[in-house]
């Protein structure tokens, strides 16, 4: 069954705390498993929220501090340990390739699956729906956006009309137009667009121009909120959003729903709805405050 959704494997900053482990997302989005930032205990975490490593198609590390990517070498080991036979895409800043090999190679196994490396040396498209954009944090830094292509719904009643069934629907879908006995059908005339949905995964980061990019009309933005308001001078030293930056950002955007996570270790776990009351005073769509395991379905297509 195709699936529409992201799973929060953790939702902590630099430290785990005992109810947060490191990052880690899952975006199940039909054929695909993207993976985001595993940092440690990810592997644990996809066995807590049942994920297997045959779901994985990208793994993507926005960049190289240990709290989003020391759980590389336990993934990438995963997939060769359960024989997953697909090529794995991994994305991750050029300028760390030397953490990434590292990470790859850290202990002694047995490389079974395909690991195919794309990283990325600056912004722009990948592969497939993902493309990557700078932004501003302490050393190389990529958000990703997961676009899907925009397309079309058929009309049955148009389609009835015109005269127009079975396969010739589909030839008039490759070729943009059909001609019938009667008449020549465009594809306008019996469709109407149907925009691609799209995720943004924003981390660390300061306000910039690559994260307003990154986020622009995303259905979920997954945005990093480290800090809340009060802390705001430490968000900015350390390159990271506090949580009413990560709301502008949404609002900014055109965004429709927002996730808040990577919390620092400093507030209560008790008062995580603060986060998102911070947020909800510049946006108005939808919030959501991760938790590990969370499940949140995309929204519904525009």
């Amino acid at each position: 069954m195709s699936r529409r959704e992201l799973v929060v494997l953790g939702s902590a900053s630099q430290t785990p705390t005992r109810h947060r482990n490191h990052n880690g997302y899952l975006l199940r989005f039909d054929a695909d498993g993207v993976l985001f930032d595993p940092g440690e205990g990810t592997q644990r975490q996809m066995t807590h929220a049942g994920v297997s490593a045959n779901e994985l198609t990208h793994l993507c590390v926005t960049h190289f501090h240990g709290d989003h990517s020391l759980g590389l070498a336990g993934v990438i080991q995963r997939l060769s340990l359960d024989a997953v036979a697909h090529p794995v895409r991994c994305h991750y800043p050029a300028s760390g390739q030397e953490y990434f090999d590292r990470l790859r190679h850290s202990t002694v196994f047995h490389e079974r699956t395909e690991l195919v490396e794309h990283p990325a040396s600056g912004p722009g498209p990948l592969d497939g729906p993902l493309s990557a954009y700078q932004l501003d944090h302490r050393i190389d830094c990529f958000g990703y956006r997961y676009a899907e292509p925009d397309g079309v719904r058929m009309l049955p009643d148009a389609l009835a009309a015109a005269g127009v069934r079975g396969a010739d629907v589909r030839k008039l879908q490759a070729d943009g137009v059909f001609v019938t006995p009667e008449r020549t059908v465009g594809l306008a005339d019996v469709s109407v667009p149907r925009p691609g949905q799209v995720v943004a995964f924003v981390m660390d980061t300061r306000l910039c121009e690559g994260a307003f990019a990154c986020a622009r009309e995303a259905d979920l933005l997954v945005a990093e909120s480290t800090f809340r308001a009060d802390d705001a001078d430490l968000a900015h030293r350390y390159g990271h959003l506090t949580s009413t930056e990560a709301g502008l950002l949404a609002a900014e955007s055109g965004a429709r729903e927002l996730l808040l996570t990577h919390f620092s270790q400093r507030y209560p776990y008790a008062e995580a709805d603060r986060f998102r009351d911070e947020a909800a005073k510049v946006f108005d769509g939808e919030i959501h405050v991760a938790r590990d395991l969370d499940v949140v379905p995309l929204p519904s297509r525009r």
